[in-house]
């Protein structure tokens, strides 16, 4: 059986077909200066004409979401609680849930309602999931401050834990080290982190973004390097 795996992200879509766990094809595709417009819709058709495609992943993390405790069940709000934290067009965009049960908390994000109904439309099985509640699911924590970073391409997302228990969770931009601290600091003084009581530890295109994890070496005592995403191998926490 072949599977599609599919990641979105705010500049970028990267998939990876495999068959079983034999990684068969992987790309990236990111948007610059000289790309055209529609260029991730066009690159989505390309992956999705590919043959002997038989099940399909998809990882959202484009930064639309909202976090709640598990049983939250008042979904029409969802298009409301997202929008605190990012615009919403509820006539281009999908509304998705995905509940994470080992942590008891659910995600409310959006997904754009193009994709959605392209990946729909070849009738073959599909899973859609939110990158924080991936993520999520793979942590083990201790009992203790944890900040978990997964690094994307300009993007990275964090959970705080404290002692098994979610505190906060955030996706956002980045495009330069002074952004990227800022923002774990000021995080750290508004939640009551102590940066010597704390545990780091970072996932993702640790390699792409080295001089990110250098810098915060400076400030930080306790960071540890769980795993880089290299070619074949770590496609979003496969």
């Amino acid at each position: 059986m072949h599977k599609l795996s599919l990641l979105f992200t705010k500049d970028g879509l990267q998939y990876q077909i495999s068959r079983n766990k034999t990684v068969l094809e992987e790309k990236s595709f990111f948007v610059n200066e000289e790309s055209s417009e529609n260029f991730i819709v066009e690159k989505l058709e390309e992956i999705l004409s590919k043959d002997n495609i038989q099940e399909i992943s998809v990882i959202s993390a484009l930064n639309h979401f909202t976090l709640m405790p598990e049983g939250f069940s008042e979904h029409d709000l969802g298009f409301d609680l997202i929008a605190f934290n990012a615009p919403v067009d509820r006539e281009n965009e999908e509304l998705m849930l995905s509940v994470n049960k080992k942590f008891k908390v659910q995600f409310y994000y959006t997904f754009p309602k193009s994709f959605y109904k392209s990946i729909k439309a070849l009738n073959i099985p599909v899973n859609f999931n939110f990158s924080g509640e991936k993520f999520l699911n793979t942590l083990n924590v201790k009992n203790q401050k944890e900040i978990h970073i997964n690094l994307y391409h300009n993007q990275c997302e964090f959970f705080a834990l404290d002692h098994k228990k979610v505190v906060l969770y955030n996706n956002l931009d980045v495009n330069s080290e002074v952004d990227f601290l800022y923002f774990i600091m000021f995080t750290l003084s508004k939640i009551g982190f102590g940066i010597n009581e704390t545990q780091f530890f970072v996932y993702g295109e640790t390699t792409e973004n080295e001089t990110f994890i250098s810098e915060l070496r400076k400030f930080v005592k306790n960071l540890k390097i769980v795993f880089d995403n290299v070619p074949n191998k770590n496609f979003v926490f496969l």
